[in-house]
């Protein structure tokens, strides 16, 4: 893919890439930020239910990436990305028109959490596509660097606007105005990518001289078995939590999900285009991928009972809680300026240990504190330093996995690390949801005593998330040592030689 020809060009090139990032958290903010004033409006309250408005959302967002990287590798990733925010438009459109449907016996929030999980598709195409197109037009190197750190810098800005927009509309207007309008803005920047990218022809892959089918390059029975194993764990895990995991079905769907992922190991053990090519399967790979699913997967449940703690114990209007996220727009850019800076100095796993610390002490902050607290104390603090996580992990993840796959995999390598980072989210709070229902209670007492128990699982993820990086820190200073040890011998035999 060609570079822009001007630095105007480049501007508009990058901006509305980084626009996927943006709108993809936004749709995740327009629904925390007024879920209460949905879950009215459906005669629902819930927690269950309630959590189920923004995991249908990132359920889909996390599953369907599998697929859209390699779509787009093969197909064309502009073509793609244009799709994903026609397909993001339409149904954010219909979020909004559920409201007209019955509100009596649940049947108006079901149809809403399949319009949000069906809204989630279109992320699921616009984000691997986006980070492919920027992958194959800079080459590695401190501007990649930048362009990736500037891409995750869009996302917790992104979460903030769509928490303030949705908030405003649900306060002043209606809050389906919040979907209506999401859905214009993402028409408007399906054209603006129709302009903004440069046009590169599509690959001719279906059926060609080597016979090879389209099916197979797709990995056709990888992707069913992967997207129908991730759906189903997915929807058992925040399933539990509303219906009660006695109930037959939730534990059912979560034995038959894992069957399917034990086929689709099977399947892509000899698949001859595997979803993840076994180029990317490495020791630094597991270990970034490891910290990426504990860091986000904590982060979701630190900003879903973040929110739910200082609306429900502090009272904070949707709107004022909007206000308290609006330093991570701030904290992120510097941090996504400071990775841009240092991850070609430093190693991988050094910037992994500092973005889990993050997570870990954003974390830590929001569990122990008071609900008298003032916000300045800790809360203000946690909202900074929760940034870094994000702005340094994601970068990072990205382009060590960009740079290990060739340029016609760039879409697969964008898409591995999406996946797991949305659909850590999701997971996590499903399993936040059913600790919250089984400790927490009514009341402020009960309330508190359950958000605090999905918070400490939040935390001991993060725990895990800093026991990776450490683990790969190590790893990756013993292989050192060991190479300079290798190295030193060869050197030794080399003058022996010359002596002899």
């Amino acid at each position: 893919m060609g570079h822009p020809q001007s630095l105007p060009r480049e501007i508009a090139f990058v901006g509305v890439l980084c626009m996927a990032q943006l709108m993809t958290q936004a749709a995740l903010g327009q629904s925390i930020a007024p879920l209460h004033i949905i879950g009215d409006s459906f005669n629902i309250t819930s927690p269950g239910q309630l959590s189920w408005i923004p995991a249908a959302y990132s359920l889909t967002v996390g599953t369907f990436i599998l697929i859209a990287g390699r779509l787009g590798d093969l197909y064309g990733h502009k073509r793609f990305f244009i799709a994903g925010f026609l397909w993001f438009g339409f149904w954010s459109l219909m979020a909004g028109f559920t409201v007209y449907v019955q509100r009596g016996g649940g049947k108006g929030v079901i149809f809403f959490d399949i319009c949000r999980a069906l809204q989630g598709i279109g992320p699921a195409f616009l984000l691997p596509n986006a980070i492919a197109i920027l992958g194959r037009t800079y080459a590695p190197g401190r501007r990649q660097e930048m362009v990736f750190s500037l891409f995750g810098a869009t996302a917790p800005t992104g979460f903030t606007l769509g928490a303030i927009f949705s908030s405003l509309f649900a306060q002043r207007v209606w809050w389906p105005w919040a979907f209506w309008v999401m859905g214009i803005i993402c028409f408007l920047l399906a054209i603006a990518g129709y302009f903004a990218i440069p046009h590169t022809p599509s690959p001719h892959l279906s059926g060609g001289k080597d016979g090879i089918t389209a099916w197979a390059r797709v990995d056709g029975w990888g992707s069913i078995t992967g997207i129908t194993a991730l759906v189903l764990i997915n929807f058992a895990w925040n399933q539990g939590p509303v219906v009660g995991w006695k109930t037959p079905y939730t534990y059912i769907l979560l034995i038959v999900g894992f069957l399917f992922l034990s086929l689709f190991g099977f399947i892509e053990s000899r698949a001859t285009f595997p979803l993840i090519p076994r180029d990317a399967l490495s020791t630094d790979t597991a270990f970034v991928l490891g910290c990426v699913a504990a860091g986000w997967s904590s982060f979701g449940i630190w900003v879903y009972y973040l929110w739910q703690f200082c609306e429900e114990l502090k009272h904070a209007s949707p709107l004022l809680t909007s206000a308290y996220f609006v330093p991570t727009t701030v904290s992120g850019f510097f941090a996504a300026l400071t990775t841009g800076m240092i991850l070609h100095r430093v190693p991988a796993s050094f910037v992994m240990l500092i973005a889990m610390l993050a997570f870990m002490t954003g974390t830590i902050l929001v569990v122990t504190a008071p609900v008298s607290q003032i916000y300045w104390a800790q809360i203000f603090v946690a909202v900074v330093v929760m940034p870094w996580g994000m702005d340094m992990s994601f970068p990072a993840a990205t382009i060590l996995l960009s740079n290990r796959m060739r340029r016609e995999e760039q879409g697969v390598a964008a898409s591995l690390v999406n996946t797991i980072i949305n659909y850590s989210i999701s997971i996590g709070l499903g399993m936040a949801g059913t600790i919250e229902g089984r400790v927490g209670g009514t009341g402020q007492e009960g309330l508190l005593r359950g958000y605090r128990g999905a918070l400490y699982f939040g935390l001991g993820i993060s725990g895990l998330g800093v026991l990776t990086a450490l683990a790969f820190g190590t790893s990756h200073f013993l292989r050192a040592r060991g190479d300079e040890t290798r190295s030193a011998n060869v050197r030794s035999r080399e003058r022996s030689s010359l002596e002899a």
